[in-house]
């Protein structure tokens, strides 16, 4: 990600959005350093127009907005950083700087649900466009189409017998295994969620 502070003489506009809820928190100001010092830190600095300094939202509160993910606009001039309030965003104490109510329902947290998967789903293909050693993803694709077919039939073996019992975590996990086995799949037979979905969409009519 590049950032042209340029353009605004050494300061961009940052947008700070919900990760779960997609609400917009609040508004600031970045400089080259803050968007440094908000990366290692892992909580949003901004620079302070007033103080003239950079200052971390929640330095005297304590509720920081903890960063997920930092974009920057098509123009590379202004930035979205989606974060994890921990308390109150603006210094009235409302949930956001417009007074808006920010809370967390089974909606909005399907919506985030779905966002991840879109971002796992991205990060597969990347493994499979741009390969690496480490990665064992790449190494299911390297292996071939029978051997990450034969790992989803697996999976599901596993599924159905962890099925049989009660350990929650032990079926959660192995879950987790046979969805994401499931998502390398499709990708390799360059297919996505998006065409499964088409498919129960006819179904249910």
């Amino acid at each position: 990600m590049e950032v042209d502070f340029e353009k605004g003489n050494g300061l961009v506009p940052v947008v700070v959005q919900d990760e779960q809820t997609n609400k917009v928190l609040m508004l600031g100001f970045m400089n080259e350093e803050a968007l440094t010092q908000t990366k290692l830190l892992g909580k949003v600095t901004f620079f302070s127009r007033i103080k003239n300094r950079l200052w971390t939202k929640g330095e005297t509160s304590g509720h920081f907005l903890l960063v997920k993910s930092i974009l920057s606009d098509c123009d590379n001039d202004s930035i979205l950083i989606k974060a994890q309030p921990t308390g109150p965003v603006c210094h009235t104490g409302a949930d956001t700087c417009w007074f808006e109510e920010n809370t967390k329902t089974s909606e909005n947290t399907a919506i985030s649900n779905l966002a991840f998967i879109e971002q796992l789903t991205a990060t597969i293909k990347k493994r499979k466009l741009e390969p690496t050693d480490e990665s064992y993803t790449s190494s299911l694709f390297k292996k071939g189409i029978n051997k990450i077919a034969q790992k989803v039939g697996e999976e599901a073996v596993e599924i159905v017998i962890e099925a049989k019992d009660d350990n929650k975590e032990l079926f959660l996990g192995e879950a987790a295994d046979l969805l994401f086995h499931y998502l390398v799949l499709l990708e390799a037979k360059n297919f996505s969620l998006t065409d499964v979905v088409g498919v129960l969409k006819q179904r249910h009519k």
